[in-house]
């Protein structure tokens, strides 16, 4: 059987500052922050790589200067990697029409762009596919959500052709479809050279509904396997435990799929229990019995004896005192919570914070 053809390249937007991230690190933009014991940016690339893609430019912004160092041309992974930096934002549109003279297709080529804020499990191969048969300007991936009312709306005909963009819902009679913009499209090549240059631009608000509007074909491909947008910490977690447990697909994932990933020189006590998709960094140490669930612990990070995880971030070389209770919570990177705290429900420590002993216990007063 003959493999769908592929995109021969593609732009990967990595752009903002992920303020939601902000209490986890000062420096470290949130697609270099890891999922799964990667560079979360290395997941996405490690799939369009699997999916045929060879020459991906990046257009960055926040903290750009990052990723290069970390990922060179892209030989590590089989790729060809270019770099382009905004002076200024220029927003989605923008940013693509401020690498086109970075890549080599024809007028008529299909060019892939996805986004580096999602973790999806989205067949590439069977979009570029869908953009090929179809004949289309551009080819939006499309999944369905239970509650739309957060999101933009993408209703389709019956031939899967795109018939409009609606703004989030306000109304229960405006919610049309549960079709949503999951974040990835191919492009006829040429339409990215008619994106205004040199000034902000929204695909979303008006590069798509100006094409609608002059006649463009737009074809919707609805693919509902996994999908996540990592706008939050929590979401960041959830990813990279769904990563460890295989939930989410990824041939980057640094060991096989289980409930744990422990990394080299990693520490864990005999009854230390793990589970969930936790992943535990290079040169952390977990103390005598912990219980982590699926949460993430950074690189050096130390969890003293008896402390209880779940659903947690701990920044590199942060400190978890014994006996210590996380849910839900963020600890910035050099933060240390001392013993006997509690907390709970989306609870962020800052950066090299410093929490004393028995300081904090959560009571919801039920």
């Amino acid at each position: 059987m003959t493999e769908a053809p592929v995109a021969p390249e593609a732009i990967l937007l990595v752009g903002g500052k992920g303020t939601r991230l902000r209490p986890l690190t000062v420096n470290t933009p949130k697609p270099m922050v890891p999922a799964a014991g990667v560079p979360f940016l290395t997941h996405q690339l490690a799939r369009a790589r699997a999916a045929g893609v060879e020459h991906i430019v990046l257009a960055t912004s926040y903290l750009a200067e990052v990723f290069e160092p970390h990922f060179g041309d892209g030989a590590s992974l089989g790729l060809h990697l270019e770099y382009v930096t905004e002076d200024e934002p220029l927003g989605t549109g923008g940013a693509i029409r401020n690498v086109a003279s970075r890549l080599h297709s024809g007028p008529d080529d299909p060019v892939l762009i996805f986004n580096g804020d999602i973790l999806t499990g989205l067949d590439i191969r069977a979009l570029v596919s869908t953009h090929r048969s179809s004949a289309a300007d551009v080819s939006l991936h499309l999944t369905r959500v239970e509650d739309p009312r957060a999101f933009g709306l993408v209703p389709t005909d019956s031939s899967g052709r795109v018939t409009a963009f609606l703004e989030k819902p306000q109304t229960p009679e405006e919610i049309v479809t549960d079709q949503i913009n999951a974040g990835a499209y191919v492009f006829r090549r040429s339409l990215i050279d008619a994106i205004p240059a040199g000034r902000p631009v929204s695909v979303e608000r008006e590069t798509f509904p100006g094409l609608l509007d002059s006649g463009a074909h737009l074809q919707g491909m609805v693919d509902s396997t996994y999908w996540l947008d990592l706008g939050t910490p929590q979401a960041f977690v959830r990813g990279s435990a769904d990563l460890v447990m295989g939930r989410a697909p990824s041939p980057a994932v640094p060991g096989r799929c289980g409930d744990q990933l422990v990394l080299d020189t990693a520490l864990v006590a005999p009854d230390a229990k793990l589970t969930g998709g936790t992943v535990i960094g290079a040169g952390a140490e977990i103390g005598a019995g912990v219980r982590i669930d699926g949460s993430t612990v950074l690189a050096g990070a130390v969890v003293e004896p008896g402390a209880v995880i779940s659903g947690s971030l701990i920044g590199a070389g942060a400190r978890i005192g014994a006996r210590t209770v996380l849910s839900g919570a963020v600890i910035g990177d050099g933060a240390v919570v001392g013993a006997d705290n509690e907390l709970r429900d989306g609870v962020r420590i800052w950066c090299d914070a410093v929490l004393p002993a028995g300081a904090v216990r959560f009571s919801s007063d039920q």
